[in-house]
Protein backbone atom coordinates (compact mmCIF):
# COMPACT_ATOMS: atom_id res chain seq x y z
CA UNK A 1 0.00 0.00 0.00
CA UNK A 2 1.95 2.78 -1.28
CA UNK A 3 1.55 6.48 -0.07
CA UNK A 4 2.19 7.37 -3.78
CA UNK A 5 -1.32 8.53 -5.41
CA UNK A 6 -3.51 8.42 -2.13
CA UNK A 7 -5.45 10.74 -0.26
CA UNK A 8 -4.02 11.64 2.93
CA UNK A 9 -5.10 12.83 6.22
CA UNK A 10 -2.68 14.33 8.69
CA UNK A 11 -3.68 15.68 12.42
CA UNK A 12 -1.82 18.12 13.92
CA UNK A 13 -0.03 18.34 10.35
CA UNK A 14 1.20 22.37 11.37
CA UNK A 15 3.07 21.04 14.10
CA UNK A 16 7.04 19.81 14.44
CA UNK A 17 6.81 16.38 13.64
CA UNK A 18 3.78 16.84 11.04
CA UNK A 19 4.75 19.34 9.44
CA UNK A 20 7.79 17.24 7.90
CA UNK A 21 5.45 14.22 7.28
CA UNK A 22 3.62 16.46 5.40
CA UNK A 23 6.46 17.32 3.47
CA UNK A 24 7.47 13.76 3.52
CA UNK A 25 4.11 12.51 2.10
CA UNK A 26 4.55 15.27 -0.67
CA UNK A 27 7.70 14.02 -1.80
CA UNK A 28 6.47 10.71 -1.91
CA UNK A 29 3.65 11.41 -4.35
CA UNK A 30 0.93 11.18 -1.81
CA UNK A 31 -2.10 12.66 -4.72
CA UNK A 32 -3.61 14.70 -2.05
CA UNK A 33 -2.66 15.67 1.55
CA UNK A 34 -5.26 16.99 4.01
CA UNK A 35 -4.07 18.54 7.41
CA UNK A 36 -5.99 19.08 10.42
CA UNK A 37 -4.77 21.53 13.30
CA UNK A 38 -6.28 23.70 16.03
CA UNK A 39 -2.81 25.23 16.32
CA UNK A 40 -2.37 25.16 19.77
CA UNK A 41 1.26 24.65 19.08
CA UNK A 42 0.97 23.88 15.33
CA UNK A 43 2.14 27.07 13.49
CA UNK A 44 1.06 27.12 9.40
CA UNK A 45 4.09 28.74 8.79
CA UNK A 46 5.71 25.51 9.30
CA UNK A 47 3.81 24.37 5.98
CA UNK A 48 5.74 26.90 3.94
CA UNK A 49 7.44 24.60 2.08
CA UNK A 50 4.58 22.27 1.73
CA UNK A 51 2.12 25.02 0.05
CA UNK A 52 5.59 25.87 -2.48
CA UNK A 53 5.55 22.06 -4.35
CA UNK A 54 1.95 21.38 -3.72
CA UNK A 55 -1.13 22.63 -5.28
CA UNK A 56 -3.33 19.74 -3.41
CA UNK A 57 -2.47 20.89 0.38
CA UNK A 58 -5.40 22.12 2.56
CA UNK A 59 -5.10 23.52 5.78
CA UNK A 60 -8.59 22.48 8.07
CA UNK A 61 -8.47 24.82 11.42
CA UNK A 62 -10.44 22.17 13.39
CA UNK A 63 -10.39 20.37 16.83
CA UNK A 64 -9.56 16.80 15.80
CA UNK A 65 -11.23 15.31 18.67
CA UNK A 66 -14.40 15.98 17.20
CA UNK A 67 -15.74 13.02 15.35
CA UNK A 68 -18.44 14.27 13.62
CA UNK A 69 -15.99 17.04 12.02
CA UNK A 70 -13.44 14.31 11.29
CA UNK A 71 -15.87 12.31 10.07
CA UNK A 72 -16.99 14.66 7.50
CA UNK A 73 -13.59 15.83 6.55
CA UNK A 74 -12.80 12.50 5.53
CA UNK A 75 -15.79 11.69 3.62
CA UNK A 76 -15.39 15.32 1.65
CA UNK A 77 -11.66 14.44 0.28
CA UNK A 78 -12.14 11.05 -0.01
CA UNK A 79 -9.01 10.07 2.47
CA UNK A 80 -8.08 6.87 2.34
CA UNK A 81 -5.06 7.43 5.44
CA UNK A 82 -4.50 9.24 8.45
CA UNK A 83 -1.70 10.11 10.13
CA UNK A 84 -2.83 11.00 13.89
CA UNK A 85 -0.05 13.42 15.35
CA UNK A 86 -2.35 15.78 16.83
CA UNK A 87 -2.09 15.66 20.83
CA UNK A 88 -1.75 18.11 23.88
CA UNK A 89 1.92 18.07 25.04
CA UNK A 90 3.38 16.84 28.54
CA UNK A 91 3.87 20.16 29.94
CA UNK A 92 0.22 21.03 29.22
CA UNK A 93 -0.95 17.95 31.27
CA UNK A 94 1.01 18.95 34.51
CA UNK A 95 -0.98 22.57 34.29
CA UNK A 96 -4.15 20.83 33.01
CA UNK A 97 -4.44 17.26 33.30
CA UNK A 98 -8.33 16.63 33.05
CA UNK A 99 -8.27 18.64 29.42
CA UNK A 100 -5.26 17.09 27.88
CA UNK A 101 -5.82 13.64 28.73
CA UNK A 102 -10.01 14.13 27.51
CA UNK A 103 -8.34 15.61 24.20
CA UNK A 104 -6.00 12.96 23.45
CA UNK A 105 -8.01 10.28 24.33
CA UNK A 106 -11.01 11.61 22.50
CA UNK A 107 -8.35 12.24 18.89
CA UNK A 108 -7.53 8.55 19.19
CA UNK A 109 -11.56 7.51 19.74
CA UNK A 110 -12.45 9.09 17.00
CA UNK A 111 -10.04 7.96 14.39
CA UNK A 112 -10.37 4.57 15.45
CA UNK A 113 -14.35 4.99 15.00
CA UNK A 114 -13.55 6.30 11.93
CA UNK A 115 -11.97 3.43 10.68
CA UNK A 116 -14.17 0.85 12.02
CA UNK A 117 -16.96 2.39 10.12
CA UNK A 118 -15.08 1.54 6.61
CA UNK A 119 -14.55 5.39 6.19
CA UNK A 120 -10.56 5.33 5.94
CA UNK A 121 -8.79 2.06 4.96
CA UNK A 122 -5.25 2.71 6.99
CA UNK A 123 -4.42 4.47 10.63
CA UNK A 124 -0.99 5.30 11.47
CA UNK A 125 -0.83 6.42 14.68
CA UNK A 126 1.87 8.67 16.43
CA UNK A 127 1.87 6.97 20.07
CA UNK A 128 4.65 8.70 22.54
CA UNK A 129 7.68 6.96 24.27
CA UNK A 130 6.40 8.77 27.52
CA UNK A 131 4.35 6.11 27.72
CA UNK A 132 6.55 3.28 28.73
CA UNK A 133 7.79 5.70 31.73
CA UNK A 134 11.10 5.20 33.10
CA UNK A 135 13.26 2.28 31.57
CA UNK A 136 12.61 -1.02 33.91
CA UNK A 137 15.46 -2.39 31.74
CA UNK A 138 17.46 -0.38 28.86
CA UNK A 139 16.69 -0.23 25.58
CA UNK A 140 13.33 -0.60 26.02
CA UNK A 141 11.49 -2.52 23.16
CA UNK A 142 7.92 -2.39 22.10
CA UNK A 143 7.20 -4.79 24.89
CA UNK A 144 8.35 -2.37 27.99
CA UNK A 145 5.40 -2.35 30.00
CA UNK A 146 3.62 1.16 30.45
CA UNK A 147 4.41 2.72 33.42
CA UNK A 148 3.38 6.45 33.12
CA UNK A 149 4.39 9.11 34.99
CA UNK A 150 2.52 12.34 33.76
CA UNK A 151 -1.52 12.64 32.62
CA UNK A 152 0.35 13.06 29.68
CA UNK A 153 2.06 9.54 29.26
CA UNK A 154 -1.07 7.89 30.79
CA UNK A 155 -3.39 9.08 28.01
CA UNK A 156 -0.77 8.18 25.24
CA UNK A 157 -0.76 4.55 27.05
CA UNK A 158 -4.67 4.80 26.68
CA UNK A 159 -4.04 5.13 23.01
CA UNK A 160 -2.56 2.51 22.23
CA UNK A 161 -4.66 0.23 24.72
CA UNK A 162 -7.51 1.45 22.45
CA UNK A 163 -5.96 0.81 19.00
CA UNK A 164 -5.10 -2.35 20.04
CA UNK A 165 -8.43 -2.93 20.83
CA UNK A 166 -10.50 -1.80 17.70
CA UNK A 167 -7.58 -3.85 15.36
CA UNK A 168 -8.16 -6.98 17.67
CA UNK A 169 -12.29 -6.32 18.00
CA UNK A 170 -13.22 -5.22 14.53
CA UNK A 171 -10.22 -5.86 12.34
CA UNK A 172 -9.23 -2.41 11.74
CA UNK A 173 -6.27 -1.67 9.76
CA UNK A 174 -3.83 0.40 12.17
CA UNK A 175 -0.30 0.47 12.78
CA UNK A 176 1.28 2.27 16.69
CA UNK A 177 4.49 4.48 16.20
CA UNK A 178 6.46 5.08 19.30
CA UNK A 179 8.64 7.98 18.47
CA UNK A 180 11.26 8.92 20.76
CA UNK A 181 12.58 12.67 21.36
CA UNK A 182 12.92 14.72 18.33
CA UNK A 183 15.28 17.42 17.29
CA UNK A 184 15.30 19.53 14.24
CA UNK A 185 13.91 23.03 12.61
CA UNK A 186 10.34 24.17 13.53
CA UNK A 187 9.83 22.73 17.02
CA UNK A 188 7.77 25.51 18.85
CA UNK A 189 9.94 27.47 20.65
CA UNK A 190 7.04 29.57 23.02
CA UNK A 191 6.30 28.42 26.59
CA UNK A 192 5.59 24.46 26.31
CA UNK A 193 9.15 24.24 23.95
CA UNK A 194 11.51 21.11 23.91
CA UNK A 195 14.65 21.52 25.48
CA UNK A 196 16.66 22.77 21.95
CA UNK A 197 15.15 25.79 21.45
CA UNK A 198 14.67 26.79 25.28
CA UNK A 199 18.77 26.76 25.02
CA UNK A 200 18.96 28.61 22.38
CA UNK A 201 16.86 31.36 23.73
CA UNK A 202 18.20 31.62 27.27
CA UNK A 203 21.88 31.94 25.33
CA UNK A 204 20.39 34.66 22.78
CA UNK A 205 19.19 36.29 25.65
CA UNK A 206 22.41 36.14 27.85
CA UNK A 207 20.66 33.92 31.05
CA UNK A 208 21.97 30.78 32.07
CA UNK A 209 20.59 27.55 30.95
CA UNK A 210 18.42 26.23 33.61
CA UNK A 211 19.09 21.74 33.68
CA UNK A 212 16.30 19.87 35.76
CA UNK A 213 18.03 17.80 38.10
CA UNK A 214 21.49 16.52 37.72
CA UNK A 215 21.31 16.70 33.85
CA UNK A 216 22.76 13.03 33.29
CA UNK A 217 18.81 11.50 32.69
CA UNK A 218 19.42 10.22 28.84
CA UNK A 219 17.05 10.37 25.52
CA UNK A 220 16.68 9.09 22.56
CA UNK A 221 17.25 12.06 19.98
CA UNK A 222 16.09 11.02 16.54
CA UNK A 223 16.28 13.70 13.70
CA UNK A 224 12.64 14.57 12.64
CA UNK A 225 12.98 14.27 8.88
CA UNK A 226 14.10 10.57 10.08
CA UNK A 227 10.97 10.06 12.13
CA UNK A 228 8.72 11.53 8.64
CA UNK A 229 10.54 9.11 6.75
CA UNK A 230 10.29 6.14 8.57
CA UNK A 231 6.39 7.05 9.48
CA UNK A 232 5.71 6.63 5.74
CA UNK A 233 8.07 3.39 5.00
CA UNK A 234 5.87 1.93 7.86
CA UNK A 235 2.73 3.16 5.92
CA UNK A 236 3.65 1.33 3.13
CA UNK A 237 5.22 -1.79 4.49
CA UNK A 238 2.08 -4.39 5.04
CA UNK A 239 3.96 -6.58 7.25
CA UNK A 240 3.73 -3.34 9.79
CA UNK A 241 0.05 -3.61 9.51
CA UNK A 242 -1.01 -4.05 13.57
CA UNK A 243 2.52 -3.64 15.03
CA UNK A 244 3.95 -1.13 17.21
CA UNK A 245 7.48 0.52 16.12
CA UNK A 246 10.11 2.20 17.94
CA UNK A 247 10.92 4.76 15.64
CA UNK A 248 14.57 5.71 17.52
CA UNK A 249 18.68 5.37 16.84
CA UNK A 250 18.86 3.14 19.75
CA UNK A 251 21.45 5.61 21.48
CA UNK A 252 20.83 7.66 24.78
CA UNK A 253 22.42 11.08 25.10
CA UNK A 254 22.29 12.52 28.25
CA UNK A 255 20.55 16.86 29.06
CA UNK A 256 24.29 17.36 30.05
CA UNK A 257 26.12 16.19 27.01
CA UNK A 258 23.46 17.55 24.70
CA UNK A 259 23.84 21.04 26.16
CA UNK A 260 27.79 21.24 26.00
CA UNK A 261 27.74 19.75 22.16
CA UNK A 262 25.02 23.12 21.64
CA UNK A 263 27.58 25.43 23.15
CA UNK A 264 30.37 24.17 21.39
CA UNK A 265 28.85 24.59 18.13
CA UNK A 266 27.21 27.96 19.19
CA UNK A 267 30.91 29.10 20.33
CA UNK A 268 29.33 29.21 23.54
CA UNK A 269 31.57 26.64 25.73
CA UNK A 270 31.79 29.01 28.81
CA UNK A 271 27.93 29.81 28.84
CA UNK A 272 26.83 29.40 32.82
CA UNK A 273 24.49 26.26 33.48
CA UNK A 274 22.69 25.98 36.82
CA UNK A 275 20.80 22.58 37.47
CA UNK A 276 17.79 23.04 39.78
CA UNK A 277 14.77 20.98 40.74
CA UNK A 278 13.57 17.77 38.92
CA UNK A 279 11.05 18.32 37.03
CA UNK A 280 7.97 16.61 38.40
CA UNK A 281 7.27 12.82 36.74
CA UNK A 282 10.63 13.20 34.47
CA UNK A 283 12.20 10.25 33.12
CA UNK A 284 15.08 8.97 33.98
CA UNK A 285 16.43 6.56 31.40
CA UNK A 286 15.14 6.57 27.89
CA UNK A 287 16.46 4.70 25.13
CA UNK A 288 15.25 2.53 22.10
CA UNK A 289 15.46 -0.69 21.29
CA UNK A 290 15.02 -0.64 17.39
CA UNK A 291 15.47 -4.30 16.53
CA UNK A 292 11.89 -4.36 15.29
CA UNK A 293 12.55 -1.79 13.14
CA UNK A 294 15.72 -2.87 11.73
CA UNK A 295 14.15 -5.85 11.52
CA UNK A 296 12.06 -4.59 8.97
CA UNK A 297 13.52 -2.12 7.14
CA UNK A 298 17.37 -2.74 7.66
CA UNK A 299 18.02 0.74 8.59
CA UNK A 300 17.31 2.59 11.52
CA UNK A 301 17.59 6.77 11.98
CA UNK A 302 20.55 8.31 12.26
CA UNK A 303 22.62 8.85 15.58
CA UNK A 304 22.59 12.33 17.18
CA UNK A 305 25.00 14.20 14.56
CA UNK A 306 26.81 17.50 14.80
CA UNK A 307 25.37 18.69 10.93
CA UNK A 308 22.24 17.93 12.08
CA UNK A 309 22.22 19.75 15.60
CA UNK A 310 24.28 22.62 13.75
CA UNK A 311 20.73 22.78 11.04
CA UNK A 312 18.37 22.91 14.04
CA UNK A 313 20.30 25.51 16.30
CA UNK A 314 20.71 27.75 13.39
CA UNK A 315 17.11 27.69 12.64
CA UNK A 316 16.37 28.81 15.85
CA UNK A 317 19.22 31.70 15.78
CA UNK A 318 17.06 32.99 12.84
CA UNK A 319 13.32 32.81 14.31
CA UNK A 320 14.81 33.68 17.74
CA UNK A 321 17.37 36.26 17.39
Amino acid sequence: MSIRSRSVLVTGGAGFIGSHLVDQLINEGASKVVVVDNFFLGNEHNLDDAKKTSADLEVVRLDASNLSAMQDVVDQHGIETVFDLATIPLPTSLAYPHFTMQTNIGITSAFCEIARRGSIERLVHFSSSEAYGSGRYVPMDEDHPHDALTPYAAAKSAEDHIIRSFVSTFGIDATIVRPFNNYGPRQNPGSYAGIIPIVVQRVLDGEPILIHGDGEQSRDFTFVRDTARFAVQIHDNPECRGKELNVATGVGTSINTLVTKMLEIMGKSNHPVEHIAERPGDVRRHMADVTKLKGFFNDQPEVLNQDALAETIAFYEKVLG
